[in-house]
C-alpha cells in the first residue's frame, strides 16, 4: 500500500477533493487526521473511513487560527504515536468572482489569510512531527497560472492567493530540507467531483444540454475527459509516497494536459 504505516493529516476535508483525499489515504494504509472547520461532516467522514476498515480521527479546525491549527497536529501526533508523515494542506476559500475595477481588497485580504498565511500556520505547528522524513504537499489551482473568468467575473482572488502559496512551497521546500521534510505542490485543474457536478447540473436546469456543458469543459483537455476526484487525489498523495522521497520544491501540474508548465 502507497501510504501504509504513514500518519496523514489533511486539512480542508470538505465534499470535494478533500474527503477523496482522506477516503484514499485511508485505503493507502494511512492512519489519517481529517481537518476542517464542519465538524459534523468530518464525523461523517470518519465514521465512514473507520467502518470500511481504516485508522481516522477528526479534529475541528479552522486554518485561520494558529492556536487551532497546534491543537491539529498536537492531536495527530498523539493520537498516532507521535509523529505525523505527511500533511495536505489542501483547506480553502474561494473568494469572489469579480473583475479588476470591482475586486473587493477585503475579499483579497482573506482569501489570501486562509489559502496561503493558513497553509502556513498549519505547516508551521506540524513542523516537530513532521522531521527527519516528513512530507507536505500543498494544493493550489491552474488559475494561478491560467486566468479563468466568466461574464460573472474572475477567480482572481483565489488565484492571487494560490499564485502566493505557490511561492510559499519554494520558500518551504528550500528551509525545511534542512529538518528532513519534503515540501512540494500540486496544481489543480477541473476535478469531476461533487462541486463541478453541482456546477454541471446547475447548467443543464438553465436549459442547456449536459453533453454540451461536458463537451465545453474538455475540449482543451487533451485527455478528453473531466480528470475524476479520485485520480486527481492519487497524484497528491503519490507525493506523500516513498516514491517522491527525493522530490522537493516541485510543482505537479494535475489537469490532464489543460495546462502545461513551460
Amino acid at each position: 500500500m502507497l501510504l501504509k504505516d504513514k500518519v496523514v493529516i489533511v486539512s480542508g476535508v470538505g465534499p470535494g477533493m478533500g474527503q477523496a483525499l482522506a477516503r484514499i489515504a485511508a485505503r493507502e494504509g494511512a492512519s489519517v487526521v481529517l481537518g476542517a472547520r464542519n465538524a459534523d461532516f468530518l464525523e461523517q467522514v470518519r465514521r465512514e473511513i473507520v467502518e470500511a476498515g481504516g485508522k481516522a480521527i477528526a479534529v475541528s479546525c479552522d486554518v485561520s487560527d494558529a492556536d487551532q491549527c497546534a491543537a491539529l497536529a498536537r492531536q495527530a501526533a498523539e493520537a498516532f504515536g507521535g509523529r505525523v508523515h505527511g500533511l495536505v494542506n489542501s483547506a480553502y476559500f474561494h473568494g469572489d468572482w469579480a473583475f479588476v475595477e470591482n475586486g473587493d481588497p477585503a475579499d483579497f485580504a482573506k482569501t489570501f489569510d486562509i489559502n496561503c498565511v493558513g497553509a502556513l500556520r498549519l505547516t508551521q505547528a506540524c513542523i516537530p512531527y513532521l522531521k527527519d522524513g516528513g512530507a507536505v504537499v500543498n494544493v493550489s489551482t491552474m488559475a494561478s497560472v491560467r486566468p479563468f473568468g466568466t461574464e460573472h467575473g474572475m477567480e482572481m482572488s483565489y488565484a492571487v492567493a494560490k499564485g502566493a502559496l505557490n511561492t510559499l512551497s519554494k520558500y518551504m521546500a528550500t528551509d525545511l530540507g534542512r529538518h528532513g521534510i519534503r515540501v512540494n505542490t500540486c496544481r489543480m485543474g477541473w476535478i469531476h467531483g461533487e462541486p463541478v457536478e453541482q456546477h454541471i447540473q446547475a447548467q443543464v436546469d438553465a436549459g442547456l444540454n449536459r453533453d454540451d456543458v461536458v463537451h465545453g469543459i474538455t475540449k482543451d483537455i487533451p485527455i478528453g475527459i473531466i480528470p475524476p476526484e479520485a485520480d486527481c487525489a492519487r497524484a497528491v498523495l503519490m507525493l506523500l509516497s516513498d516514491y517522491a522521497r527525493v522530490v522537493s520544491g516541485a510543482t505537479l501540474d494535475v489537469n490532464g494536459g489543460h495546462w502545461m508548465a513551460p
